[in-house]
């Protein structure tokens, strides 16, 4: 073989994330980078250059929760320190995101190399998998494991360190492919099918039960069983609550579904979870969202059954009083077929939900009846209201948050439909609202997609708008714009002393005149009034753009609930 046949193990490592089927990456263009990129224009595969590579992240991030398959964010030494709260909030949410670093030189690995440091080690707790690649001949085979760990099991992030000297040294295009599997395109994920006889088991408590209900999880949405946990809980008339700060499982209109497992942002969960005799949590985990599983959030008097389609997701489990080692759809196909209805339960579930719905309504309409600037509810109520139903829905921040969560629900039982809703995971993680809005719109660019962000939030990842306008992808965002971080004011507020709040003020930031310098579309919004039309504009502007919003600081429910215990004042 000649020297001009051989290629860079840079391209060897887009040849074989191309070969699983990637088709995006997303970078901050570094030059220990430089042969994957090389690789990358070569394979014909869309590489997205950002601004930042904790966008680069987040933007992969998105892409993969909206795909449900892996995407790609590669960067350099130093910029894998800028991505690791990408990494974060991609395992908060079991994102199966490959991160892949461009890294200092093996051949003097130790002794002080040009940006040497141990990415592995510092990005394996926030992972499934790290490792680093010694050896190029073995670089698919890497590639193979990564995208294993990352998509089997409990889906999740994944990190592949590949030294720089080893990225720009030359191999036979066909390295390490002499080994098996020789096919190495992405294969089925794997399923696991309930032993029958403890299906029968669990299936019998259901049947059993007086007043059961579902908590659907992480595993419902990458299995992709929304569907027939709709069906199931259709059928079988069992109201279905989502675990908080994930996708949404259901539409916020869907029959079955009630609301948020949360019993500050939808309080009615509170008395269903209580009153339950069962609760099935169906791809789930006994998180500090659950608190562990422990009273008081689950009575100890009922029966807690968790079904999950990994071990490593039922070792999170051990505190129910059953678990079911199953995939989420096998599992509930069989449930739906039990033959049995919970009408009375199920209605009156849906009464205390439009209860809620009514008394929200009510007090939004005093509030806003008030002189001055825009309650946060009202403005993400009125925002939907300019909302088609196949649009995209994307809120990012603390308060602006929480009362977007309160909104949704209250919109989607009076009719609202969305195409679909994104906003930060497990970690609460700030600055990733821009960063999903444009994964959205550059996956359904037919579509209106709104990012209604706080504007900590937006000073925290706002740079990304960078990345909207490079690939010509309008979307229009809404500032909350309280003048701070008022979510952590509010808690200084309750637990301080003095009664005040510290180090959490903004000045006046023209949010809306940063977007017009960048060539885009801005609009300022003082007073209730003058928000509808400014939406109407922004979105028919055919730009990307921002209308910043004077609202003032409300304490949301979550916020007030947990911060008035004087002993603590976070959501924990």
């Amino acid at each position: 073989m000649t020297e001009t046949s051989k290629i860079r193990g840079g391209a060897l490592l887009a040849r074989a994330l191309k070969q699983k089927g990637v088709d995006h990456a997303f970078t901050l263009a570094g030059g220990f980078c430089n042969p994957a990129l090389e690789g990358f224009m070569e394979c014909q595969m869309p590489v997205i250059n950002c601004p930042h590579e904790q966008i680069a992240g987040h933007l992969a991030d998105g892409h993969a929760r909206i795909t449900r398959k892996p995407a790609v964010c590669l960067v350099g030494p130093e910029g894998f320190a800028n991505a690791v709260p990408a990494m974060l909030e991609a395992g908060g949410e079991r994102s199966p995101v490959i991160f892949i670093t461009g890294s200092s030189t093996l051949k003097r690995q130790g002794a002080g190399g040009f940006k040497e440091i141990d990415d592995v080690a510092i990005a394996a707790p926030l992972v499934k998998y790290s490792v680093q690649i010694t050896d190029g001949e073995r670089i698919s085979e890497f590639v193979n494991r990564a995208w294993t760990a990352a998509t089997t099991g409990y889906p999740g992030p994944v990190h592949i360190s590949l030294p720089v000297d080893i990225m720009f040294s030359s191999f036979a295009p066909d390295a390490g492919l002499n080994e098996r599997p020789y096919n190495r395109t992405d294969r089925p994920v794997p399923r696991a099918w309930p032993d029958p006889s403890a299906l029968a088991a669990i299936l019998d408590r259901v049947e059993k039960a007086e007043r059961p209900v579902i908590i659907g999880g992480h595993g419902v949405w990458w299995s992709r069983s929304e569907s027939r946990l709709e069906a199931a809980g259709r059928a079988l008339r069992i109201p279905i609550f989502n675990v908080p700060y994930h996708s949404k499982l259901l539409g916020e209109d869907c029959e079955a579904y009630m609301g948020l497992a949360d019993f500050h942002q939808y309080h009615p969960s509170k008395q269903a979870i209580h009153e339950a005799d069962l609760v099935l949590m169906v791809g789930g985990r006994l998180d500090n969202q659950m608190n562990f599983g422990n009273p008081p959030f689950f009575p100890s008097g009922q029966t807690l059954v968790c079904v999950n389609g990994s071990h490593e997701e039922l070792e999170h489990n051990q505190a129910a009083d059953e678990v079911l080692l199953s995939d989420p759809g096998a599992f509930l196909d069989a449930l739906a077929k039990i033959g049995k209805t919970w009408p009375a339960w199920f209605d009156l579930q849906r009464q205390r939900r439009a209860e809620w719905v009514d008394e929200w309504y009510a007090h939004i309409a005093q509030e806003s009846a008030k002189p001055g600037k825009m309650h946060p509810l009202q403005l993400s109520l009125d925002v939907q209201e300019q909302m088609g139903d196949d649009d995209w829905l994307v809120f990012d921040g603390g308060n602006t948050h929480f009362w977007s969560e309160i909104a949704v629900n209250m919109a989607g039982w009076r009719g609202q439909k969305l195409g679909g809703i994104m906003h930060p995971g497990n970690y609460s993680l700030l600055g990733v609202g821009v960063s999903f809005g444009i994964s959205a719109k550059a996956l359904h660019p037919d579509r209106n997609v709104v990012v209604i962000s706080g504007d900590g939030a937006f000073l925290s990842g706002g740079l990304s708008i960078e990345a909207a306008f490079q690939e010509g992808l309008p979307i229009t965002i809404i500032i909350d714009n309280n003048g701070g971080l008022d979510c952590i004011s509010q808690q200084q507020e309750r637990l301080f002393k003095t009664g005040k709040h510290f180090a959490t003020d903004f000045r006046d930031i023209p949010f809306h005149s940063m977007c017009e310098g960048m060539g885009g579309h801005g609009e300022l919004v003082e007073t209730r009034d003058q928000l509808a039309p400014a939406l109407e504009r922004a979105m028919a502007s055919g730009k990307v753009a921002v209308v910043n919003v004077k609202c003032r600081g409300v304490i949301s429910p979550i916020v007030a609930a947990t911060s008035d215990k004087r002993d603590k004042a976070s959501i924990e």
